[in-house]
């Protein structure tokens, strides 16, 4: 039998505050030209995301949320490969352009590129 995989409450950045800790120095970073990824180590034993998506690079409510439901799909299914890291996904300019797939491709792509990434970092 599979077991499921979940996103629960306890696998996202919740407090302003979570958040500022990612943004004020984050050791891992992966970028694409629609995407960035920052990353903190945490103590919770398990990795956690938060997104952030401006009205200024999509302005209709349907984008942003088609953009976030992806970007959480993406997660759910990568967070098993990912260490105990706090990560804010920030949105680039042209990424409504993007359509699923290739939105897919990129963060698959980008999860990959962390995951090397903060193992690196913590074997410093």
């Amino acid at each position: 039998m599979l077991k499921s995989i979940s996103y629960g409450r306890e696998l996202r950045l919740l407090t302003p505050s979570d958040f500022q800790t990612v943004f004020s120095n984050p050791p891992v970073k992966a970028v694409t030209s629609h995407i960035t990824m920052l990353a903190t180590p945490n103590t919770k034993g398990h990795p956690r995301i938060g997104v952030t998506i401006s009205k200024k690079r999509a302005k209709r409510a349907v984008d942003r949320n088609r953009i976030k439901r992806q970007m959480r799909e993406t997660f759910r299914l990568s967070q098993h490969k990912l260490p105990a890291f706090d990560i804010v996904i920030i949105a680039k300019p042209g990424i409504v352009e993007q359509d699923n797939a290739a939105l897919r491709d990129t963060l698959n792509y980008l999860w990959r590129k962390l995951a090397k990434r903060c193992v690196q970092y913590q074997s410093r």
